[in-house]
């Protein structure tokens, strides 16, 4: 059935609103609806989640597909049954059920397409928050178009027009070009994701070039869908230099330190100075993992857990310590003193074989203990280890280090000493 035989159904049904036989259609079609929708309600009692355990999560996706159409599916055959009991004790016309036959069939449609198409796509994105009213426009649309009102409707619109500057414009071309723009940019949005998944998900890349490619590719998608949504509405894209030469004299100007940050993130991205997962330290306050690289900031997560939002000028133009950006070893330095007469060679033996029962201390480079100076109160050594998992820290594993140290330092006997001063006193003692 085309729009053209549809219109002449509504036509025809417009002719049987007078006679008497058009209050049984009606009747017929609202017990018929009212079928489905409590048939369709029962089902959606049923506990799918049973389901998803017991036959795996394609019964689950064939479950929740059928659930959407149960309602326009039920409601069509009871609608078909209720025509043929017409036709078959000749009650009369039956113009107003073969007008809801197919916007039922088409509502079925396009809640099935629209299912598929969000389970088939990512599960995170704008269909999957808006499937129902995506649904319900489309089905609008394609209601209005099988009914033969589509192009009475588009003729009333263009006849409401408004005067933009020396340019006019109808209702119809605005709310064409704004449901235009809408579909072309949520279209790149959604192919960006996918390729941005992609990059994310390909171990032959570095992490880093991945989230630039992803980055340039979202930007990229956005502003050609831009541009060809309004190539579509019928603006003239040369109209957009003016605002372009607007936007470059406010990036010169006053936003020239955000343009900054944003230049600064992609050259970090770039010449992967800073990776994600690299330990770093800006300054004596701030070290730790870094989680997140965007165009404008980077996340450095400390070791107390706290998140630092660091802008990317800031990397860029200041010394950053990165711990683990050619090896992720790194070495720590234990310091202590022992009292003179301490046998140094069974003393700084302790200390390697102290480092070596920590599970975290790396065997290769080996501990070493050496001896640093001979201060006042004793003798300075000091123990050098390797991690290689500066991320979790270093606190723990030096207080371990430390501990066991202590522990047999004291079984062996060997003594660190504390701060001695004499005070001699020279002269005659001071009257009383």
């Amino acid at each position: 059935m085309n729009e053209k035989q549809t219109f002449a159904l509504l036509i025809e049904l417009w002719h049987d609103v007078s006679d008497p036989n058009f209050i049984r259609q009606i009747i017929a079609l609202g017990i018929s609806l009212l079928l489905a929708w409590g048939l369709s309600r029962y089902g959606r009692r049923a506990d799918f989640a049973q389901t998803s355990a017991e036959h795996g999560a394609l019964r689950t996706f064939g479950a929740g597909s059928l659930k959407r159409v149960a309602f326009p599916l039920l409601g069509f055959a009871f609608i078909m049954v209720a025509r043929k009991l017409f036709k078959f004790w000749h009650l009369g016309s039956v113009s107003l059920l073969d007008v809801a036959l197919p916007l039922l069939l088409s509502m079925a449609l396009v809640r099935a397409a629209i299912y598929v198409l969000r389970h088939a796509f990512s599960p995170s994105g704008w269909l999957a928050t808006s499937e129902r009213f995506v649904a319900t426009g489309i089905w609008l649309c394609l209601a209005l178009y099988l009914s033969g009102l589509a192009e009475p409707l588009i003729e009333l619109l263009e006849q409401v027009s408004l005067h933009i500057g020396k340019q006019k414009l109808d209702l119809w071309t605005l709310l064409n070009g704004i449901v235009t723009v809408i579909v072309t940019v949520l279209v790149a949005l959604w192919l960006s994701g996918v390729v941005e998944r992609r990059l994310l998900a390909s171990e032959g890349l570095d992490s880093s070039l991945r989230v630039v490619l992803g980055r340039l590719v979202k930007a990229v998608l956005s502003v050609i869908a831009l541009l060809l949504s309004l190539s579509l509405v019928g603006i003239d894209i040369t109209t957009l230099s003016v605002f372009g030469g607007a936007l470059g004299v406010g990036l010169g100007l006053g936003l020239q330190r955000i343009a900054s940050n944003y230049v600064s993130g992609f050259i970090i991205l770039l010449d992967r100075s800073i990776r994600l997962g690299n330990v770093v330290a800006i300054d004596a306050a701030t070290s730790g993992v870094v989680n997140e690289i965007t165009a404008r900031y980077t996340v450095v997560r400390t070791l107390t857990g706290t998140a630092v939002i660091i802008p990317n000028e800031y990397l860029v133009s200041n010394i950053v310590r990165n711990e683990s950006f050619a090896d992720p070893r790194v070495r720590l330095v234990v310091s202590l003193q022992v009292a003179y007469g301490t046998d140094l060679e069974a003393a700084m033996r302790l200390m390697v074989e102290a480092a070596r029962e920590q599970a975290r201390v790396l065997a290769d480079p080996p501990p070493q203990a050496l001896l640093t100076a001979f201060a006042d109160s004793g003798i300075n050594l000091d123990l050098g280890f390797w991690i290689d998992d500066p991320e979790e820290g270093t606190g723990g594993v030096r207080s371990a280090v430390n501990l066991a140290i202590w522990r047999a330092f004291r079984t062996h006997g060997v003594e660190i000493p504390f701060p001695q001063h004499e005070v001699r006193i020279v002269g005659d003692a001071p009257a009383a």
